[in-house]
Formats: structure tokens, C-alpha cells, sequence
């Protein structure tokens, strides 16, 4: 399967809210969560910066932010990461749960989408 408006963590900034939404749960989420997840650009600590600030409890992300750093440091990819890990981090598959809606103050995924992508189109965290 491609997706092409996922990143390990995050979601394509060009890519409009309905679409990353859409793609997030009719094409990546269905998948198994073994699914390999595979992008083109190694963006994996910015969008783990921009996940913790969402969710700073999720220690699913705080684990992601300590293994992508050791594995930045030794010069190797973040990547690949599976559906499962994604589903487990990233804030764009996690519009439905309650902390990110929280955080949007929103309960509509599109429009939790919506918030969190404004957000992120000028966080510098």
C-alpha cells in the first residue's frame, strides 16, 4: 500500500485536512498493524517533538523520541516503523482518541485534523 500523505509521526503538510483524515483511516489504519511504514524523508524528531507537545504523557512517543535519537546519533534511519507503532504516536492516526481530542478541543476527526495541522504548520518545538 502507498500513502502518500503519511510521515513516520506525522502527516504531509500539503496535503489537506479531509485527505490526511480519509488516507489515515480508510487506507493506514485498516492495514495490519505489522505493516512496515516507509517514507521519504527522515522528519521522525520533528514530528515526535510536535507529538509530545500534543500528547505529553504518551510514552509511546517518549520511547519513539529516545530510540530515534539513539538511532539519529549512530547515523542510522528512523525508519521504517509499523501501523501499529504509528497508531501508537502519531497525533494524525490519533485524532479519534480522547487526550488529542483534548488538545484540539474538538471531537470531529477532520476537524481535530483540522486543528492539529494549523498547529503544526507553525510549530517550532
Amino acid at each position: 500500500a502507498v500513502v502518500s500523505t503519511q510521515s513516520t509521526g506525522g502527516c504531509f503538510s500539503r496535503a489537506p485536512p479531509l485527505r490526511c483524515t480519509v488516507h489515515s483511516f480508510r487506507y493506514s489504519a485498516p492495514l495490519p498493524d505489522s505493516t512496515r511504514v516507509y517514507c521519504g524523508h527522515e522528519y521522525t524528531l520533528q514530528n515526535l517533538a510536535f507529538a509530545r507537545h500534543v500528547e505529553p504523557d504518551n510514552a509511546a512517543v517518549l520511547a519513539m523520541i529516545e530510540e530515534s535519537e539513539r538511532k539519529r546519533a549512530a547515523g542510522e534511519p528512523t525508519v521504517p516503523t509499523t501501523i501499529a507503532q504509528e497508531k501508537s504516536f502519531n497525533p494524525f492516526m490519533r485524532v479519534r482518541e480522547k487526550s488529542v481530542q483534548a488538545f484540539a478541543k474538538k471531537t470531529d476527526p477532520v476537524e481535530v485534523m483540522q486543528v492539529l495541522r494549523a498547529i503544526k504548520d507553525t510549530f517550532r518545538g
